[in-house]
């Protein structure tokens, strides 16, 4: 297995970072282990799990400014919504600095706060992060929009965040494609109707979410395949296509994260999209 993992010496969120495009758009993770988000004595209080509504499962600001999932009010909230507002800001000069062709094309999605234990969490396999798996989401299609994502350790107790990192996409789809299910138009369309999807599922969709379960309900596939295991420790930043990327979050808390959607069009080199990959493996278009 190829080194998955690229280690950046970087400490500045703004300056130019050239030649990470490939790596990043070859599905690996981009690691600043000294880019840190730095947090004003006010903003160190608000580390603490009581900050998120226990009805969320994490706190987030949408790009209109609305702050959803938190449980503290007044100026707490204020404090809360600044500093998710400036890691926002922040990240997004990160990817404006590793990829600055990507800023026409680039689409904001909601910032979160994750103040959870990861390993508190209990879930079914299928939401269960702590398995491997890229990212794919049944109510949510995109048809081929790439998602990109900037995390950030904010654990003030020196706790590191704990992923593992899998093989490359074009290894996963190899060995999940063949079983996948086939893809049934008039189902997509139902589902769309019953409001379960808010777009219709494509085949690409469908197939992304093959992979997904695929790799998630394959418990030989989570101990035996190749990986690598990386604590990110507290003051890391880290960078990766979370579609494209094989993760697994195995322990950690208090975390930011922003999302970014590009369509894969607007890569620098669109061929390593997981789009591409998939057309390519099955010898056709994907629409």
């Amino acid at each position: 297995m190829d080194n998955r993992i690229i280690t950046v010496d970087s400490r500045d969120w703004t300056s130019s970072k050239p030649g990470l495009v490939p790596d990043l758009e070859a599905g690996r993770v981009l690691f600043f282990p000294g880019l840190r988000f730095e947090l004003t004595p006010d903003e160190q209080k608000l580390l603490r799990p009581d900050v998120r509504d226990e009805k969320s499962r994490n706190i987030s600001l949408r790009h209109d400014g609305v702050l959803a999932g938190a449980a503290v009010q007044g100026e707490e909230k204020e404090r809360l919504a600044a500093l998710i507002g400036r890691f926002r800001t922040q990240a997004c000069a990160l990817i404006d600095a590793i990829a600055p062709a990507y800023k026409p094309s680039l689409r904001l999605a909601p910032t979160s706060y994750r103040p959870m234990q990861v390993e508190s969490r209990v879930q079914s396999w299928r939401a269960d992060d702590r398995r491997l798996h890229i990212d794919a989401f049944p109510s949510r299609p995109n048809r081929g929009e790439r998602i990109l994502r900037v995390f950030t350790n904010l654990n003030p107790n020196g706790e590191p965040r704990i992923w593992r990192v899998g093989e490359a996409f074009e290894d996963i789809a190899r060995r999940f494609v063949p079983r996948a299910k086939p893809y049934v138009a008039w189902q997509a369309k139902a589902l769309k109707a019953l409001h379960v999807t808010k777009s219709l599922r494509t085949e690409y969709d469908h197939l992304m979410l093959q992979l997904h379960d695929g790799m998630k309900g394959d418990l030989d596939y989570q101990r035996s395949s190749p990986q690598v295991e990386m604590p990110f420790p507290p003051g890391s930043t880290w960078v990766c296509y979370s579609d494209q990327t094989s993760h697994a979050v195995m322990s950690g808390q208090f975390m930011m994260e922003q999302t970014l959607h590009l369509p894969a069009q607007a890569q620098v080199e669109p061929a390593a999209s997981p789009l591409a990959i998939l057309e390519r493996q099955l010898g056709r278009r994907l629409t």
